[in-house]
Order: structure tokens, then C-alpha cells, then sequence
């Protein structure tokens, strides 16, 4: 018997799982290589459901076979029907936008599938009896694998051995820890807080829980777009309802109303048409964003979903944790400070801490750098050990005939009882050093310590600052994105470390315990800049509460208490050498862990959305005047004045070739304002000066008794004057390599029109047609100066108004906390 597989888009379809008895491995031994061989072979394995690239077959189907390369071909084929073969020149450009796309998008696949492969989540996988690490997908069904504090569970399956606490936040939505002991079930998709365990995959691939959750998402809705995707999509849906109707309608008035002929009638409509398809706007989007991803590659940093390039362009709010981001992730035992020496000698602390260690796995840095230092302990009979948690913010191994030992932050640990301890630990943590308190008691179980608390020693550690930190905060304060510190650890020590890397207001702090509520947390950030003991559900909250506030937020993390948070920025960046959970809910991944590279990961952002903005604003001027040009041909019984080929030149010379060499250029400017409010401003002051100037050509034809041959050759001369007007507009401030391209599509307009005149359907003028020509030549710069003047006082009312409702929702909301 055979049973079908679920395939992923990857996968070939023919795959097919054959029916494998179960081998029910020991935790110890796990599977033999051959075991897994042949699960492999028979369809087994871990391979995930939904590839993180589209194949080379949709890349190319996506830019070939499009709503808009249909229209394209059908046009082609009216101007066939006629005999109008020059015409035709605009499938070129056609075909070179779909080359384009293809190749870099696929070059952009290349890039993504070799950094996803270098950041591929690695799992400790028993085989033969060792310890193996294997990528995630080559587990098979039944692998035994070894999961510790910060390991995403990859599959399936039941404890063996160990316990461990779990967050299942990812699937279930409930933040709250899961303790997982021996038989109890475990779910892909999430994450170990603490512990360690040895647990039997035995639902893998499309079998796994997470995999079925993926599969119905795929059926529900596709992955999120950003706005600027999002409009664009409006506006292509907006012009193709359109185009048939209007089309229709263009052909009928030229045709049956004007009489023009069949040849000039679907000339002109094709041109219309044609004119109001922005067959370069997706291209220059999908490029744009593809040479953005090759770039961000060259600076190791992975892109899990595409629309974070444009979320990075928005930031104004980035949230730090403290270590691994403004410090170094190694820490170091720097001093242990007997409390009682006479009742615990420093003998008996070193041997407790060796004895702790040895029975509880040191799973964070903390515990690492204590373990280090006191890593050959006595091996004291123990019964059931607490891993540390973030909510507890301590762990506890219980020693029959000693009571319980405890390791955690001294005010968690000690609670009521800290105040004697509270200066000496200050001391310590205005140094920028972590304090951590070694305690005796009767016993301990999760969540709860029992008896009396006797402490025995302060364990003091500190992590070194990243000498790039100062730098790289200067740079985000100079560039007007506010800094938010969140971390769980004193939040004097946080200020502490935070004034050294030199983060503005870093002397601005508050403890996390103090905020009971929402209204609390909403009101602190926007009066603190540093949360010391932050519990995980509360970074979540912290950044939920700068989003509602209208802040854009980028959350950097590399721990599993920053898992959450993560998940709900705007855009999460996660350090590659942190947990793997951390890295599998983040947008981007830094590669080499350094935060240092934070600076170019946002102005990369900045510059292809920005970049992006301006060179479709060229794209929809020409959109722009050909859709209400096309209207008022309809009512008016005008002739249409332009032919597909002088579009063509247009089109190449005012806005492809100047659309490209713009998207490419360096522009780190914070993005404000909504993606299509921000590309309308920048068009309608060019289309609507074409639309004037040629309304008035048409008029003087009628005057003058001009012919429609010279109607088109005014106008196409009126439309470059506008075009290099529109990218003069655009590409300022003018450098030299701006002024370059503005001089050399000048030149190339001009040499187009004045000796290649034939090529592009002009014919000569009249004497008559010149003194139009002049006339309004002369209008173009003075209406589109005047227009350009109109919409910056209007855009410039509308962001006071907006600025004066943000002010007044900031002030209800401030009042609404002090209540």
C-alpha cells in the first residue's frame, strides 16, 4: 500500500510516502543511520510544506502570463488586423520588462535560498547512539532529538526523557508557559522557555501540527503585502476594470462619431490604451525590492518576508534588548560576594554552585559564564530541578537532606525580604553589572519557593558593550528614530549600560513591576526610554502599545524571551546566533549577529521605498493624462493626438530609463505619509500641466485648421518638455550624476524628434503649427511651477491638520492613563 503525500510548491508531485512500521527507538540510542536512510527514501522526512521562495516555474509564469501582457498581446494583434506593423514597437519594451523581471527576481531566489540555507535552524539528533546536529528538514519520522531553552520543536512528538517548559504562543495564542514532562505531547511550531528533554519526532513534514496550520492559512489568505504592494495593487486593479470600457467606448466615438477611418480609429484606442497601462510599474517595484534583497545579502542579512524591506523604511521606533544588542551576548562571572561568611565559606558557595550545574544544564548566558567558572562541582544526590524562567526569573535544583539551592534576581527571589540587599546590589547595577543571588530554603517547585530564605552569596556578572554601539545608536538618534531599552534584567543596570552606548535618555527608566495595566504601559512609553524587568508578555505589550500610538516599531532580539515581541513588531530582526525561535518568527535575520549592521539594514530600506516613490510618480503622470485624456476625447470629439509609437519614445525617454537609474539611487530619508498620497502628489502636477497644454493644442488645431499629423507632433514635443520637467521635479536635490541623466535624456528626446521625426510618425510643421508650438512650449514650465507651488501648500495644510489630531489623540490618551 501507498499513501500520497502532502506536497509542498517545491516538492515533485509524483513523491509518495511508502508504508514504514514504526521503530519505536529509545531516547538513548535513537535511530540507526540506516533507520533513517530508509525513512528518507520512502518520504519520511521533515521537509516543510511551504517553500520560502516562489520555484523558477511561477517566477516565470508570474511575469509572462499577466492581465496586463494580455491586453498588451491583444492590442498588438488589433494593430496586425489594420496593418500597422511600426506600431507595434511597444511589445519590446514588453518583452524587455518581462526579461528583466525574470532575471533579477531569480537572481534575488539564488540569494534568499543560499542565506536561508547558512540560517537553516539546527537540531541535536541522537543517531547511532551520538548526538548529531542536523538540519531541521533532515529529520525523519521517529529521529530522537535533545530540545533545551530556546530550540523551535521541528516536529511532533512525546517527551522521554527530561522535563521542559514550553510557550505554544505561535499556534494556540496563549502566552502562558507549558511544563512538558515524560509522555506528554509536543507541538511544532513551539519553543522551549527552559529545561532539556529528549523527545521522538513522530509526525513529521506536511504530517506535523505546524504544517497543517500552514496548509489552512495557504487555503485562507496569501502572505501579507505592505502598503506600498497593497496600493499599487489598487491602482492596477482600479486601471484594468477600466480599460475594456473605455477602450470600447474610444474606438466607438473615433470610429462611428468622428468617422475617422478603421486604421486611425484602432490606432488611436490602442494608444490610449497603452497610455494608460503602467507597464513598468510593477517591474520597477519587483526589481527594485530584488536588488534590495541581493544587497541586503551582501550584508548578511536574511529576508523572510519581502514586505519588511518597505517596514524598515518606516521605522521611528526601534526596541533594543540589552544583551546580545547594545552588549556583547558572552557574559562574565566578574566577582562572587559572600553574604554569610561564617554560616557559607566561599568553599562551601563553590561547591554548591559546581553541584548546581551539574544537575541543572546551563541554558542561557548567564548560567553558561556561572558554569564556567565552577564546572567540576560534587555530584550530591538531587530529586526534581526548576529551570530558570523568564517569569520567575530564577531556577532551583532540590538536594535531599540540604533543602533547595536557588539561583535568580535577588528582588524575585527574596521579594518582601530585598530591601536589606537593596543598596549593595545598587551599587553594582549603577555600574552596568548584572546581579544575581545564590540562596538556600527548604524546597522548590515550579513557580513557588518554600520556607525560609536564607541568602548566600551575590554573584555579580557583566556583559562588555559592542564598541560599534555608540556609533550605530548616534546614528538612529540623527536620523529621528527613537531608542527603546527592554530588558529583563535592573533597570538601573540597563540604564547604566545604556547610557554608555550612548542611547539619548537613557537616565529616563522604570521597573516593568510598577506597570500593572495597559493604561500603565501605554503611558510609560511615551514618557521612559529604558524597562528594566520586563517579563516576556510585556515586551509583547510595550510594543502592541507604541504601535497603537501611530510609531512605526522595529524589535531586535536574540533570546526566547523576545520571541513574542518579535513576532508582533512592525518588523522583528533577530540575531542568527540567538535562540531559534527568535530566528524563525523574525522578518530579518543578521547573519553575523552584529547590530552594527543595523544602520545599512534601515537605510537600505529607506532608499528602494523612497526611491520607489519618486520613479512611479514619473510612471503615473503619463497614466494620468492618458486616463482623462481618453475621457475627454469621449465628450469632447476630440481626435486622439498620440500613436502607440510616439508613446513609446515618450515613455522610454521621460520615464524608463529615468525611472531606473532614480530607484537605484541613494535616498535615506525617514518614508512619512501613505505610500499612493505620497506618489499622487508627485504625478498630478505633471499630468494635470499635460493635460492643460495639450487641451489648448487641440483647441488651436481646431483655430488654425491644423492637421491631425500636426496635432501629434505639437503635442509629443509638449509631452518631452513635460517629461523632463516631471523628472526634473523628481530627481531633486540635482547632483551632478541627476543632472547627467536629466542633459542626456534631453539630448536623446531631442535627437529623436529632430532627425529620427519619421520613425516616430512626426511630420513637419506650418508656419501656423510652430507659433502654437512656441506658445504653448512657453506655458509648460510657468503652469507646472505654479501647479507644483498649489499641491506643497496643500500638502503642507494637511500635515498641520494631521499633526494637530496626533497632538490631541497624544494628550486624550496621556489624560485618559492619569485617570
Amino acid at each position: 500500500m501507498k499513501l500520497r503525500r502532502k506536497m509542498g510548491p517545491t516538492e515533485p508531485e509524483n513523491t509518495e510516502r511508502q508504508e514504514m512500521p514504526l521503530l519505536k527507538p529509545s531516547a538513548e540510542q535513537g535511530l540507526t543511520s540506516a533507520q533513517a536512510q530508509a525513512l528518507a527514501e520512502a518520504g519520511w522526512d521533515n521537509r516543510p510544506v511551504e517553500s520560502p521562495t516562489k520555484s523558477d516555474k511561477q517566477i516565470i509564469r508570474e511575469n509572462i502570463l499577466t492581465y496586463f501582457n494580455l491586453i498588451f498581446a491583444v492590442l498588438a494583434v488589433c494593430l496586425a488586423l489594420v496593418g500597422d506593423w511600426k506600431d507595434m514597437t511597444f511589445l519590446l519594451i514588453v518583452g524587455a520588462n518581462a526579461a528583466i523581471g525574470i532575471v533579477q527576481q531569480l537572481r534575488s531566489k539564488r540569494t534568499i535560498e543560499r542565506l536561508t540555507l547558512l540560517a537553516a535552524a539546527k537540531v541535536r539528533t541522537v543517531r547511532d547512539g551520538k548526538i548529531k546536529e542536523l538540519p531541521t528538514s533532515a529529520l525523519v519520522r521517529e529521529d530522537v532529538v535533545e530540545l533545551t531553552s530556546g530550540c523551535q520543536i521541528p516536529a511532533d512528538g512525546p517527551v522521554l526523557t527530561g522535563q521542559v517548559q514550553v510557550n505554544e504562543s505561535l499556534i494556540t495564542g496563549e502566552a502562558d508557559a507549558v511544563m512538558k514532562k515524560k509522555g506528554d505531547q509536543l507541538l511544532s511550531g513551539s519553543f522551549v522557555i527552559s529545561g532539556k528533554c529528549r523527545a521522538r519526532m513522530e509526525q513529521v513534514g506536511a504530517d506535523s501540527y505546524a504544517s497543517r496550520l500552514t496548509l489552512a492559512a495557504k487555503k485562507d489568505a496569501g502572505p501579507g503585502k505592505g502598503e506600498m504592494i497593497r496600493s499599487l495593487d489598487r491602482v492596477i486593479r482600479f486601471i484594468g476594470v477600466l480599460l475594456i470600457p473605455i477602450g470600447a467606448a474610444l474606438f466607438y466615438n473615433q470610429y462611428a462619431a468622428q468617422d475617422l477611418g478603421l486604421r486611425q480609429s484602432v490606432v488611436s484606442t490602442v494608444a490610449a490604451l497603452i497610455g494608460m497601462i503602467p507597464e513598468g510599474l510593477f517591474l520597477l517595484t519587483s526589481v527594485a525590492l530584488a536588488v534590495s534583497v541581493v544587497r541586503l545579502a551582501q550584508n548578511r542579512t536574511l529576508i523572510h518576508e519581502m514586505s519588511a524591506i518597505e517596514t524598515l523604511a518606516r521605522v521611528d521606533v526601534l526596541c533594543v534588548d540589552k544583551t546580545g544588542t547594545v552588549t556583547n551576548p558572552q557574559m562574565e562571572l566578574r566577582e562572587v560576594v559572600p553574604l554569610d561568611p561564617e554560616a557559607y565559606s566561599e568553599a562551601d558557595i563553590a561547591d554548591t554552585l559546581g553541584a548546581f550545574y551539574r544537575v541543572l544544564e546551563p541554558d542561557n548566558d548567564t548560567a553558561k559564564a556561572i558554569a564556567q567558572r565552577y564546572s567540576y562541582g560534587p555530584a550530591w544526590p538531587h530529586r526534581e530541578a526548576v529551570p530558570f524562567s523568564s517569569a520567575t526569573k530564577w531556577s532551583a535544583v532540590n538536594f535531599p537532606g540540604r533543602g533547595a539551592y536557588v539561583i535568580g534576581a535577588p528582588e524575585y527571589v527574596l521579594r518582601g525580604d530585598f530591601a536589606p540587599l537593596a543598596k549593595q546590589t545598587q551599587a553594582y547595577a549603577e555600574k552596568g553589572c548584572r546581579v544575581l543571588l545564590l540562596a538556600q530554603c527548604d524546597g522548590a517547585e515550579t513557580g513557588k519557593l518554600h520556607g525560609l530564605i536564607l541568602p548566600m552569596a551575590l554573584l555579580v556578572l557583566e556583559n562588555p558593550i559592542r564598541p560599534s554601539a555608540p556609533k550605530v545608536f548616534s546614528y538612529f538618534h540623527s536620523q529621528g528614530v527613537a531608542v527603546k531599552v527592554i530588558s529583563g534584567d535592573n533597570p538601573v543596570t540597563v540604564a547604566a549600560v545604556a547610557a554608555q552606548a550612548g542611547i539619548e535618555g537613557a537616565s529616563d527608566w522604570v521597573d516593568a513591576r510598577e506597570l500593572k495595566t495597559d493604561q500603565d504601559i501605554a503611558k510609560a512609553v511615551r514618557q521612559y526610554t529604558v524597562f528594566g524587568r520586563v517579563v516576556p508578555n510585556q515586551k509583547r505589550k510595550i510594543v502592541r502599545a507604541l504601535q497603537s500610538q501611530g510609531h512605526t516599531v522595529a524589535m531586535t532580539g536574540d533570546g526566547v524571551n523576545d520571541v513574542l515581541a518579535l513576532k508582533d513588531a512592525d518588523c522583528g530582526v533577530a540575531m542568527a546566533s540567538g535562540a531559534d525561535a527568535a530566528c524563525q518568527v523574525a522578518q530579518l535575520v543578521l547573519l553575523d549577529s552584529d547590530f552594527a549592521a543595523m544602520p545599512k539594514v534601515v537605510a537600505e530600506g529607506r532608499r528602494v521605498i523612497n526611491n520607489i516613490q519618486r520613479a512611479s510618480a514619473l510612471y503615473l503622470v503619463k497614466n494620468i493624462l492618458s486616463f482623462f485624456l481618453a475621457i475627454i476625447t469621449l465628450f469632447a470629439a476630440f481626435p486622439y493626438p498620440f500613436v502607440p509609437i510616439q508613446l513609446t519614445l515618450i515613455s522610454t525617454l521621460t520615464i524608463g530609463v529615468p525611472s531606473f537609474f532614480l530607484a537605484l539611487e541613494p535616498n535615506h530619508d525617514l518614508v512619512k505619509g501613505k505610500f499612493l498620497h505620497n506618489v499622487f502628489r508627485r504625478a498630478f502636477p505633471g499630468g494635470l500641466t499635460a493635460i492643460f497644454v495639450i487641451l489648448f493644442a487641440e483647441l488651436f488645431v481646431y483655430t488654425f485648421h491644423l492637421t491631425l499629423d500636426e496635432l501629434s507632433t505639437i503635442c509629443v514635443v509638449l509631452m518631452a518638455i513635460n517629461g523632463l520637467m516631471v523628472i526634473y521635479y523628481a530627481a531633486r536635490p540635482l547632483d551632478w550624476k541627476r543632472t547627467a541623466l536629466l542633459v542626456l535624456m534631453g539630448l536623446g528626446m531631442f535627437i529623436a524628434i529632430v532627425f529620427y521625426g519619421s520613425v516616430f510618425s512626426l511630420s513637419s510643421l506650418s508656419f501656423a503649427a510652430w507659433l502654437v508650438l512656441v506658445a504653448l512650449a512657453l506655458l509648460v514650465v510657468p503652469i507646472q511651477i505654479g501647479l507644483e507651488m498649489l499641491f506643497d501648500r496643500c500638502s503642507a495644510l494637511l500635515a498641520r491638520r494631521a499633526e494637530r489630531k496626533a497632538r490631541r489623540r497624544t494628550a486624550r490618551g496621556a489624560s485618559r492613563s492619569r485617570r
